[in-house]
């Protein structure tokens, strides 16, 4: 009997101890604490193990564990934690953000299933350079930038500039943020931090790809000043009516691109992108470290688990030969060229180019060059320490493409997915900007923002100047701040009045503040099309505006913050976040949301800054 009893005493233990060593699958989501916003790209370990994986677009994950291990959860920017595996199989983590430089990342390695959404890796540590406000160890580079001023509308009633979709500067400014560092001001292009919104304006309805939406009130941080919102719409086109796509995937593998935030985050957002293509598009990938190759010829982009294993045996080392890699890449588009398809290189690279044609000069006259032969270049920014913004930004601007900064497989997703038309598919070209104040109502103007984009009043004619592009259903938005007639104002320098230069009868009688023009060409054309728009002020107040109006403010307003901007005049972050609170309008993705908390979390470190320099 007592044999027996211990049989099935031994018998239970046994079969508990199995239990406990069983793998067991442990799902959640890995998000923000406050906001709740998933975190796409975030790590799960089990604690003293190489075994982890990475969450996805939605921030959820899986990894196959054992009952008692404990899981180790961190994302770049964010306090890290650890759960212990029990009863429960669904385990939700929510991360508070980390104010504190990042010291250490985790490289990852490995080859992970062709068509797996969530993969596991080995991971080896790696010491990352710090970024601190001294340069010491930080090499990045970005151009500098001198504001915008204010100009008399009597003097110089023209203002005219290249339109700019770009959005890299926002990303790239939540980067530093995310790791504890007040951005340097040459990081913070307001336009891109406007413009990596998107806002509802409606879509256009006449012959043209564009339609111009406008508002006027008064400027929330410049009292007695008055701010004029200008919103682009292009039309959106369904994917299923999408042309043709002929790409080629150019991928930066040299030795400075082997840290977790660069090549392995470059196959992960790649992967987005290749299950967003059809049969009839196609994909070729070429690499360069100190010379160029091609690791996969154009391949249908229903051949999904054929692309994704060629990214995946992508590894770093070498130097940098940029300008081999940029003019094969091109040579492969054209071999494969689409007639009325999307024929497009992605450049994915930190920039950092240093061995054969390397400086900023040479690389714009070869992308200029190659820009005539019908195929666009999109540039996709990785990394941080030896980042190279300003040749980046250039070649964007250069090969008719877009600019953008990936710091995390959100932003991946926020490019290749939810903006997939607007990143691939051009509907409107070198679209540019003239607008004429009118005197009457206006006595200074100043664009807030795209200093790296005016132009002479006279290349608005000029169908040989280069200018920005709009995709499928992307916007533009600008904002000018404009010193009403009879205001005083000590930004507008004074200036004699004109001798001969008297307001005619036309211009008297008009209640028109200004007029806009807006000229771009067709896709496949060299000749411009021209159309304008007349815009009046309705004297409506502040808080009766649309949405899109004091959204674009309040990013704008937070613009001139980062920057210690001379025309912040009374702007304050509490007032950035009231007025964004009160505009958040429809934001299914929370890009809204995380604004507010990166401008509370741009606050503190400000307020740091500010204390620390008083010390000293």
């Amino acid at each position: 009997m007592k044999t027996k009893f211990f049989c099935l005493i031994f018998s239970v233990l046994a079969l508990y101890a199995c239990a406990q060593s069983a793998p067991v699958t442990v799902t959640g989501i890995v998000s923000e604490a406050g906001t709740k916003v998933p975190l796409a790209g975030a790590t799960v370990f089990i604690k003293n193990t190489k075994t982890g994986t990475i969450t996805d677009a939605q921030g959820r994950y899986a990894i196959r564990a054992k009952t008692g291990d404990k899981l180790l959860f961190s994302f770049i920017g964010y306090q890290a934690t650890e759960r212990k595996i029990g009863t429960d199989l669904v385990i939700n983590v929510a991360l508070k953000a980390d104010n504190q430089p990042l010291q250490e990342v985790a490289v990852v390695t490995g080859r992970a299933a062709p068509n797996a959404k969530m993969q596991t890796f080995a991971v080896q540590p790696a010491a990352m350079p710090s970024l601190m406000h001294d340069g010491q160890f930080n090499t990045e580079e970005y151009k500098a930038l001198n504001e915008n001023i204010f100009h008399d509308a009597k003097k110089n009633p023209l203002t005219t500039f290249s339109i700019d979709v770009d959005r890299a500067a926002y990303s790239n400014v939540r980067r530093m943020l995310n790791l504890g560092q007040f951005p340097q001001r040459d990081v913070v292009r307001i336009e891109e931090l406007v413009n990596y919104f998107d806002y509802d304006y409606p879509q256009p309805k006449g012959e043209h790809p564009v339609a111009i939406h406008t508002e006027i009130s008064d400027s929330p941080w410049n009292k007695g000043l008055k701010l004029a919102h200008i919103g682009l719409q292009a039309k959106t086109i369904p994917t299923a009516h999408l042309p043709a796509s002929n790409l080629v995937f150019l991928v930066d593998v040299s030795g400075s691109m082997n840290w977790v935030n660069k090549l392995p985050l470059v196959k992960e957002a790649f992967k987005l992108l290749v299950d967003q293509l059809r049969p009839n598009d196609r994909v070729a990938i070429v690499v360069y470290a100190g010379a160029a190759g091609t690791v996969l010829p154009s391949t249908p982009g229903n051949q999904t688990a054929t692309i994704k294993d060629a990214l995946d045996k992508l590894s770093a080392g070498g130097s940098t030969a940029g300008g081999e890699g940029i003019k094969l890449a091109y040579k492969i588009a054209q071999e494969n060229f689409i007639k009325g398809g999307n024929n497009r290189v992605i450049l994915a690279s930190d920039g950092d180019f240093n061995v054969g044609v390397s400086s900023e000069g040479e690389l714009q006259q070869i992308v200029e060059e190659k820009r005539k032969s019908g195929v666009y270049l999109s540039v996709l920014g990785f990394g941080m320490g030896n980042y190279k913004d300003n040749k980046m930004e250039t070649l964007a601007d250069k090969g008719n493409g877009n600019y953008a900064y990936i710091d995390n497989l959100q932003e991946a997703q926020k490019v290749f997915v939810h903006e997939f038309g607007g990143t691939l598919f051009t509907v409107a070209k070198d679209v540019k900007l003239q607008l004429e104040f009118n005197p009457k109502f206006v006595k200074g103007y100043r664009l807030i923002g795209y200093e790296n984009r005016m132009l002479k009043n006279e290349e608005f004619h000029d169908d040989k100047k280069d200018a920005g592009e709009m995709g499928s259903g992307h916007t533009v938005t600008a904002l000018y701040e404009i010193i009403p007639a009879g205001v005083e104002s000590a930004y507008l320098a004074k200036v004699d009045d004109l001798k001969y230069q008297k307001p005619t009868e036309a211009t008297s009688a008009s209640d028109e503040v200004l007029t806009i023009k807006l000229r771009y060409k067709q896709p496949d054309s060299e000749i411009s099309r021209l159309f304008e728009v007349p815009v009046r002020d309705t004297h409506t107040p502040f808080m009766r505006t649309s949405d899109n109006f004091r959204f674009a403010a309040a990013v704008a307003e937070w613009g001139l913050l980062l920057r210690k901007s001379e025309f912040k005049g009374s702007a304050t972050y509490e007032q950035v976040i009231q007025i964004a609170q009160n505009a958040l309008a429809k934001d299914p993705e929370g890009y809204r949301a995380e604004f507010v908390r990166l401008v509370k979390l741009a606050q503190s470190l400000d307020k740091k800054d500010i204390v620390a320099q008083k010390e000293e």
